[in-house]
C-alpha cells in the first residue's frame, strides 16, 4: 500500500481542457481494438501515416533465393533503416537479433513450394506468434484460384479471428498465381476480399492502370509488393507512382537485397515514402550515399 505520508489531495482536474479523444491515423482502423491500433502505429509512421516494410520471407516458397543465402549479412544490416521486418518464424529465430527493436510482421501461414501448387497453406498456431512478439500476422489469400481459393480465404478468417481475440493485426497478401489476371480489376476484387474479411492492412501490386481504384474501394491501408527485381530507379518510381495513388507503404524484398547498394535503397524508398521525394531526387540519394 501507498505511504500516505506527506499525502496530497489531488487538484490538478484540468476543468477548463475537456479530454481529448484522438482519431486513429489508419484508414478502416478506427473501430479495432487498443492492442491492434497500438501494434499498427508501431508498423506505420504515425506522421507520415506509410510504411517502409522489408521483406525476407521469400525463402519459405523459393528456399535460399539470391540476396537471402545469408540473412544474418544481408539482412540483419538493414532492419535499423526499415519500419517494419516481414519474415517466417524459422527465420526470426535463427536469424534476427532479439535485441532488435522493430516490429514484425510474421509470415503465418506455409504449405506448398514453387516446386508443386502454390498456396495449399495452413495457418500457424497464433501461441507461436505471440511467442515471438509479432505485431502483426502476414496470410496469404489466393483469389480467383480453384484449388485454392477456399483453402486460404478460411486461413485468413481463421487467422482474423485469433488476432481480434489477442490484440493483433492481419496482413491479407493478394497472391497471383500463374493463371491470375495482374490488373486493376482483380487486385481491386482480392484486396476488398480481404478487407471484407477483417485483414487490418492489404499488400498487393501496383498497376499502371486503376489503382488509384484499388486503393479507393479498400476500406483499409494497402502497401504495395515490390514483386521481381527492377532497375533501382525504376524501382523508385514504382514505389512514388504507388504513393502518390493512395498506397500506404511499401513491403519491399528483392528490389533492396538484390540491389548493388542495399543500404543505400533503402534509405531512398523512406525518401519517397515518408518525405515526397521524386524519383530523380530519390535516385541521387541512392547514388550520393556509398
Amino acid at each position: 500500500m501507498a505511504d500516505m505520508d506527506g499525502f496530497k489531495e489531488a487538484s490538478a482536474y484540468g476543468f477548463d481542457q475537456p479530454q481529448k479523444n484522438e482519431a486513429f491515423f489508419l484508414k478502416g482502423n478506427e473501430n479495432r481494438g487498443w492492442g491492434v491500433k497500438n501494434r499498427l502505429a508501431r508498423i506505420f509512421n504515425p506522421k507520415s501515416g506509410h510504411t517502409v516494410m522489408l521483406a525476407c520471407d521469400h525463402g519459405f516458397i523459393m528456399g535460399p533465393t539470391s540476396g537471402l543465402e545469408r540473412v544474418d549479412l544481408t539482412i540483419n544490416p538493414l532492419i535499423e533503416y526499415a519500419d517494419c521486418l516481414m519474415c517466417t518464424r524459422g527465420i526470426l529465430r535463427s536469424v534476427i537479433p532479439p535485441t532488435m527493436s522493430k516490429p514484425i510482421c510474421l509470415r503465418s501461414d506455409g504449405g506448398t513450394t514453387i516446386l508443386t501448387d502454390l498456396n495449399l497453406n495452413r495457418v500457424y498456431d497464433v501461441e507461436d506468434v505471440v511467442r515471438v512478439n509479432a505485431s502483426a500476422m502476414a496470410v496469404m489469400v489466393a483469389c480467383g484460384d480453384k484449388a485454392s481459393e477456399m483453402i486460404t480465404t478460411q486461413n485468413l478468417v481463421h487467422t482474423v479471428d485469433m488476432g481480434e481475440k489477442l490484440g493483433i493485426p492481419v496482413l491479407g497478401v493478394t497472391a497471383v498465381g500463374k493463371d491470375m489476371a495482374r490488373d486493376a480489376r482483380y487486385f481491386g476484387l482480392a484486396t476488398r476480399v480481404c478487407a471484407e474479411n477483417g485483414a487490418s492492412f492489404v499488400k498487393t501490386y501496383y498497376t499502371e492502370e486503376g489503382f488509384e481504384k484499388v486503393v479507393a474501394q479498400c476500406p483499409v491501408p494497402i502497401v504495395i509488393a515490390g514483386g521481381k527485381k527492377l532497375p533501382e530507379e525504376q524501382a523508385l518510381e514504382l514505389a512514388y507512382k504507388a504513393i502518390q495513388a493512395g498506397a500506404a507503404g511499401v513491403d519491399m524484398g528483392r528490389n533492396v537485397f538484390q540491389s548493388a547498394k542495399p543500404l543505400a535503397m533503402m534509405k531512398a524508398i523512406a525518401g519517397v515514402v515518408h518525405n515526397g521525394l521524386t524519383p530523380k531526387d530519390a535516385f541521387q540519394l541512392y547514388n550520393d550515399e556509398k
